[in-house]
Formats: structure tokens, C-alpha cells, sequence
């Protein structure tokens, strides 16, 4: 089968060769820039550009700095996220998020649009740059896995309610004092609410209207364009003809954006060191959220170490040029990818466009109204409160819900910065309290669909000598008591069960303590007369647990890899008295004897068989012998099923000796593939996507084939490696098969033997092998 290729294209060309530079991370993108993707990216340059005048002069005002320096801020730092960033859509610059943050954290310090407040933003935006680089250059991206969706969902409503309140003077006409808390300002807003003015109010509640129209009637056409052109005009009109009085926006510097040092001393650093903290705690995965839900649509691989370093960089950079904390955009990364942006140059496009546009535009922001301004920014602080996520956060668990209040009111009532603390670090306690209490799971087996299944049930009878565990989760020193504690209660319901076997596929690590803690049990087990039993504990955390020195303990012949090859070795070693004495019959090894002891005694009371000739068969392996003329009865039959060698003829051949002595029945099969002729493409370079979808068909018409002769319910067992031997040992291990059934000369051409002795990771397997010769009536098949 040959895999398919991935569809050339722009956005996805053949990646280059890593950079072990971080600071030239542009030259992994310049080389794919053409004269078609300049000019979409130009485009889309242009276009955001467009859009983010009043997206900046917006953001400014929310985060209390002049409307300038959120154009500043969508220039520079845009230009050097872009040259050094890993995403190459996204768009960083001033944002909701960093705007709130930079109010509220910073309002207690200075008063919003004072110099004073404007020189110690500079000086946060340094220190946030600065955090942003040396994470990015000690490679801790992962860090921003950590920090719970809660929390910034938690954190931006309670911060849009604390913009709203603060817009109430400017919405109204009234002159408020600034104050530290939320309800501070709104008593002296309802104080001085009967002094509103009339004019301001129209303004304030028509930008809130024509925000929510325009966004209605022309839902891909930027809101808050129409917003403010809507309410510019009403307040020229009323200004104009009615000389209402209206406040408006102070103008904006013409030309390009000034060159500022900003004011850094230890002082200020103590007084910011919390904030600049906080802010880049919650600046970053903003950013890396933007970035990969990009890269979900372009295919893109996101280096999150590399888009922290972007990110300082941009930071460190612009605020030398007029910008506050800025971080990659939602919107705007989402506009530029709908525009065809195929570079970084449309994001370095968008930030040279801007400064020609800020030329051309800015006498008039003097047009711009405060009403209208603060009616702009009541509307983005509404549509922030996301209710959907805060109900589902409600709903979904206590701990949700507690970071999620916590984190809320901490914003309303206390510092910003102990707001994001208090959420990050509840959500990491939560997070340490449920790894710290590994799920473990009392199993049964069960028949499903013709399948051995563990499942979980109080009803459902179990073996009386054998206990099936499943464990899931880490196990550390954290979790060491509650695993022993769980183990124990879980024992003491059934003291006779002796034989404990771990499920263990779903633990993915192992320490020092949690091994000894295994030890201690597999000990206190042995002396009991039992022993403790691993099953699917992956390779990676088989060779931790090795390399603490307690797997003796427990014993190299206890680990194995599948649940088939467990229960062949445990049943061996059961009590067999009280297995004669058993009702229960719970495993198919317990049938399969019970099958046995009846073809036996059928064949003792029943008249000879007419002798059947033999002839010789092989099997790569290591011979164990001649076997007589009469084949010993199976408990488990394995069929390898070779398309190109009667496979129908093969499965109907096992179906009957499967029949004949009440055996189950697996059919295997090999399905591969390549990418060129003569050449083999590795398992491990194949998405999972791709050998699910291989498998599937394969898997199809096997279970066909065992509908056709009978067996609807067969196991069905498919490798995906292509060398025949490699594919039986695996298809072997899984099922621990007694008889073997293949075609003659087919696929799977072993060598000499009617008996081989297979060496399984589980231990040595000794298979039977019969064989199905082609070209006779199928009453005259020969069978060897």
C-alpha cells in the first residue's frame, strides 16, 4: 500500500533545517519567500494595518496610556515578534488582555494617562521582555502547559468588570475621582450621577449601539471601526450645531514613533518586580494559544521556547520605541490568515504600514469623542465575560469552580497580581492532589463481542485466586500512600486472592519510593503464597523501575507485555486443587481445559481413527521434536492469514480444528506499505491517523473471513511490520497461541518443525503447527 503525500503547498513547504541560533530564527523563512507569497502578504499587511488604528487607539485607552502609544505599540514590537518568533501568522502588538493587565496592575502606582503612569508602564514592558527572553533562552515553554484555562477566563472577566466601572465618568460626563478599588469608583459614580451629561451619554450610547449593529449587519467588517466613525460623526454634528461641548481624544504625534529610554532603577524594578511577573504569567500563554490554534490550521510546528523569545524581544525592543506590553493577537493572527498571509513579512508589512497610515490620520483623532471612546471599550468589556466557558468551568468540577471564584473576586477585591498568583497556584495544588491519588480500578473479565475484556463490576464474578487491578496515573513518592492505602482496602474484600495482577499500561512514570512500595507488596504477596503480577508497563518505565534496583523484588518472569501471555503464565501456577473445586470458570484457559478433558474422554469411549498420513512441516524456531500422528487438543488457535495464498481456504481449515476441539480463534495478518518502489517506510515515521486507517480495512477482512467460516466473534490481530517472522513473534505474543495454522508455501514460510519454541519478551512459547495445502477439493485438503 502506498501512503499518501502530503499536498505541496505555500503554507506548508518542505520544512527547513532547524537553527540552533535562536537569534536567527528568521533565516528559516526568508529562503521560502517568492514573488507570489510578497505579494499576499503584502495584502494582508495592509489590511491589518487598516484594522488595527482603532483596535490601538482603543487599547491604549484601556490600558490608560495615551492613544499613540498603542500605535507604537503595533509597530515595532510587531516587526521584531515576526523576525524572531516561530509562528509565521502571528500577529503580536497591544491586546485586550495586556491592556487590562496594565490598568488594573498599574493604577495603583500612578494616575492612568499621567507621565508618571506612562514611564513606569515603559519600565514593566522592559522587565516583561526581559522575564519573556530568559525563559525563552532557558527553553521553559512548557511552562504555559500549567496555567489552567480557568484562570484566564477568571481573571479577564473580573478585569473587564473593574475597565466597565472605570468608564463610567467618561460614558456620563462626569468628573470622578480615581480610587483603588472597583467599589470605591462606583459609590462615587452613583454620587455624582445626577451631574450626567445629557450630550455624552448620546455619544457613549451610540458608539455602544452602532458597536452591536455593525457587528450584526456586517459581521466580517472590524465593529469598532463602525463604532467609532458612527459616534465621531454624531459628536461633530451635536459640537457643531448645537455647541454641546463634547470631550474628545488629544491629538496624536504626526510622523514616525519616538525614540524613548525609559526609566530603569531598583526602585522602580522592587516596585514592579510582582507585576512584571504576573503580567508576563499571563501574557505568555495568551500567546502560545494564539500561535497553535494558527498552527492547527496551517500545520505549522510552534517552538514555544523560540516564540518566547520573540516575544521578550519584541517587548525589550519596542519599548524603546513608544510600545507597551504587547503579545500575540487572536484577532488579528486570525484576519492575517484569512487574508493568505504565507510569512512573517505580512506581520512586518502590517507594522511599516501603519506608521505611513498614523502619518495620514492622525489630525483627525482629535474628532474621536470620550464617549464614544468609553462606550467602544463598555462594549469590548462585555463581550470579554465569556458565560459559556464560566458555566461549563461551574459545572464540570468543584476544583474548577473553586479557581474560578477565587481568581474572580481576588481581581475585584485585591492586587491584579495576587489575583493571577492565587489562581495558578490553586490550580497546581488541585493538579498535585489528583496526580497524588493514582485511579485504581477492580476488574473482571468479561466476553465481549468474542474478545477478552476487563471490566468493572461488583456483580461480575472474578477468579478466587487471582485479583485484576487497573492503575492509572504517576507513581511517585506523592502518590505512594494512596496506592498502598487503595491496594489494601481492595485486597481485604477478597483476602483469598493471593495472585495480584497490575493492569499498568496507563502508568507513564515510576520513582524510587513507588518501587519500593511495589517491592514491599510483591514481598508481603510471595509470603502469602501469591505473587504480584505487571502487565503493559511500557518499556520507558520498565527501565525506571529497573534502575531503582527493587524490579528483583518483584522478578523479571512477573513483567509482561500483554494480558493473553499473563494469564497463560499465572494459570500454570495456580492451586490447582482449588481450581478443580472451582464453579466459577471465569477465563477461557478454565473452558479451554474443560474442552480438553472432553475431547479427551470422547476420544477414549469412541472406535479408532483410521490413521491419517503426515507429512512434514516447518517453522522457523528452534525443533522440539517429531509429534506422533495425533494432535494434541488447543485451547487457542492462531490463523496467519496470507492474501495471496487461499486465505478463505486457511481461516475455513483452522475454523473446523477450532470446532472440533471448542478452542479459540485469532486470525493474524500483515499489512503493509511503501513510499517508492523497493523501499519500506518505518512504522515510527507514520502518524498515527495513517496506521489507523491501514489497519482498518485490514482488520475488516479478517473479521469477514471468520464470519464466513463460522467464528463472528474471532480476535482479529494486525502488525504493521513486514518482516514475516518479526510480524508472528508480536502476532504470537499477543495471543499465546497452542496450534498454528498458515498456508502452504504462502506469506508465512518458516522452515523445518512440526513443534518451534517461539522466545517471546513474556517468556518461551511452544507453538503447534499445521498447514493448509492448496490445490484439492477441500473434503481431499491435505493437512499437515
Amino acid at each position: 500500500m502506498t501512503a499518501p503525500k502530503a499536498p505541496a503547498d505555500a503554507t506548508s513547504p518542505s520544512a527547513p533545517k532547524a537553527v540552533r541560533n535562536p537569534f536567527l530564527a528568521f533565516t528559516q523563512w526568508l529562503p521560502l519567500v517568492s514573488r507570489d507569497t510578497l505579494r499576499v502578504d503584502l495584502m494582508a499587511g495592509l489590511t491589518g494595518a487598516m484594522v488595527v488604528v482603532p483596535q490601538g487607539v482603543a487599547f491604549a485607552t484601556l490600558a490608560g496610556m495615551p492613544p499613540a502609544y498603542g500605535l507604537y505599540a503595533a509597530m515595532v514590537p510587531t516587526i521584531i515578534a515576526a523576525l524572531f518568533g516561530s509562528s509565521w501568522q502571528l500577529v503580536s502588538g497591544p491586546t485586550t488582555a495586556a491592556s487590562l493587565m496594565v490598568f488594573a496592575s498599574m493604577s495603583e502606582f500612578a494616575v492612568p494617562g499621567s507621565p508618571e503612569f506612562v514611564s513606569l508602564v515603559l519600565t514593566l514592558t522592559l522587565m516583561v521582555g526581559a522575564i519573556e527572553l530568559v525563559m525563552g533562552l532557558m527553553r521553559m515553554g512548557a511552562l504555559v502547559n500549567y496555567i489552567s484555562q480557568t484562570v484566564a477566563i477568571a481573571f479577564i472577566s473580573g478585569a473587564a468588570i473593574l475597565i466597565a466601572v472605570n468608564q463610567f465618568d467618561n460614558l456620563i460626563g462626569i468628573d470622578v475621582p480615581r480610587a483603588r478599588h472597583f467599589y470605591d469608583t462606583l459609590a462615587s459614580v452613583w454620587h455624582e450621577l445626577p451631574n450626567f451629561s445629557p450630550a455624552a451619554t448620546t455619544i457613549g450610547v451610540s458608539a455602544i449601539v452602532f458597536g452591536v449593529v455593525g457587528k450584526r449587519l456586517f459581521p466580517k467588517f472590524p465593529n469598532m471601526i463602525v463604532s467609532l466613525l458612527g459616534s465621531s460623526l454624531i459628536a461633530v454634528v451635536m459640537n457643531e450645531v448645537f455647541d454641546a461641548g463634547i470631550e474628545t481624544m488629544e491629538p496624536i504625534p504626526q510622523g514616525l514613533p519616538p525614540f524613548i529610554v525609559p526609566h530603569l532603577s531598583l526602585t522602580a524594578v522592587r516596585k514592579l518586580a510582582a507585576t512584571a511577573l504576573a503580567v508576563t504569567i499571563f501574557a505568555l500563554p495568551a500567546t502560545m494559544s494564539t500561535a497553535r490554534s494558527i498552527a492547527v490550521k496551517t500545520g505549522q510546528q510552534v517552538d514555544g521556547n523560540q516564540e518566547f523569545i520573540g516575544q521578550g524581544l519584541s517587548n525589550i525592543i519596542g519599548v524603546f520605541f513608544g510600545g507597551f506590553v504587547s503579545t500575540g493577537s487572536f484577532n488579528r493572527s486570525g484576519l492575517n490568515f484569512d487574508a493568505g498571509a504565507k510569512t512573517p513579512v505580512a506581520a512586518i508589512a502590517s507594522g511599516i504600514f501603519l506608521i505611513g497610515i498614523v502619518i495620514v490620520i492622525a489630525p483627525y483623532v482629535v474628532y474621536l469623542p470620550k464617549a464614544g471612546m468609553a462606550g467602544l471599550l463598555m462594549l469590548v468589556a462585555w463581550n470579554l465575560i465569556d458565560v459559556k466557558h464560566i458555566v461549563q468551568a461551574i459545572r464540570s468540577s468543584r476544583s474548577e469552580a473553586t479557581v474560578l471564584a477565587v481568581t474572580f473576586f481576588a481581581v475585584l477585591f485585591l492586587d491584579l497580581e495576587l489575583a493571577v498568583f492565587a489562581g495558578v497556584f490553586l490550580s497546581l495544588v488541585f493538579f498535585l492532589n489528583r496526580t497524588a491519588h493514582p485511579r485504581l480500578t477492580a476488574l473482571a473479565p468479561a466476553n465481549v463481542q468474542g474478545q477478552r475484556r476487563f471490566v468493572a463490576g461488583p456483580e461480575l464474578p472474578e477468579c478466587p485466586q487471582i485479583k485484576v487491578v487497573r492503575i492509572e496515573g504517576s507513581l511517585y513518592f506523592g502518590a505512594v500512600a494512596s496506592v498502598v492505602h487503595d491496594l489494601h482496602r481492595i485486597q481485604q474484600r477478597a483476602p483469598g486472592q493471593r495472585h495480584l495482577m497490575l493492569l499498568a499500561s496507563d502508568v507513564p512514570y515510576i520513582d524510587i519510593t513507588a518501587a519500593d512500595a511495589l517491592a514491599k507488596e510483591a514481598l508481603a504477596l510471595r509470603q502469602a503464597g501469591g505473587a504480584l503480577y505487571i502487565v503493559g508497563m511500557s518499556e520507558a518505565v520498565t527501565d525506571q523501575f529497573r534502575k531503582t534496583g527493587f524490579l528483583d523484588a518483584v522478578g523479571d518472569d512477573n513483567l509482561f507485555h500483554s494480558k493473553t501471555a499473563a494469564f497463560a503464565a499465572i494459570y500454570g501456577r495456580l492451586n490447582r486443587e482449588r481450581c478443580r473445586r472451582c464453579t466459577a470458570r471465569v477465563f477461557w484457559e478454565c473452558r479451554a481445559d474443560d474442552a480438553v478433558a472432553t475431547a479427551e474422554l470422547t476420544r477414549a469411549t469412541a472406535k479408532p481413527a483410521p490413521r491419517q498420513d503426515i507429512a512434514p512441516a516447518s517453522l522457523a524456531g528452534r525443533p522440539t521434536g517429531r509429534l506422533g500422528p495425533r494432535r494434541r487438543a488447543a485451547k487457542r488457535i492462531l490463523v496467519l492469514v496470507d492474501d495471496n495464498s487461499n486465505p478463505r481456504a486457511t481461516v475455513e481449515m483452522a475454523a473446523r480444528l477450532a470446532r472440533d476441539d471448542g478452542a479459540e480463534l485469532a486470525l493474524g495478518a500483515i499489512v503493509g506499505w511503501d513510499v517508492s518502489h523497493h523501499s519500506d517506510l518505518a512504522l515510527g515515521l507514520v502518524s498515527e491517523s495513517l496506521v489507523a486507517s491501514l489497519r482498518r480495512p485490514a482488520r475488516a477482512r479478517l473479521e469477514g473471513l471468520a464470519a464466513d467460516a463460522g467464528f463472528a466473534q474471532s480476535h482479529t490481530l494486525i502488525s504493521t511490520k513486514q518482516d514475516p517472522w518479526a510480524a508472528t513473534l508480536d502476532m504470537v505474543t499477543e495471543s499465546h497461541p497452542d496450534l498454528l495454522v498458515l498456508a502452504h508455501h504462502g506469506l508465512f514460510d518458516p522452515g523445518r518443525g512440526r513443534r518451534v519454541t517461539y522466545r517471546t519478551p513474556s517468556g518461551e512459547t511452544e507453538v503447534e503447527v499445521r498447514r493448509y495445502r492448496p490445490g484439492r477439493r477441500r473434503r481431499h485438503a491435505r493437512q499437515d
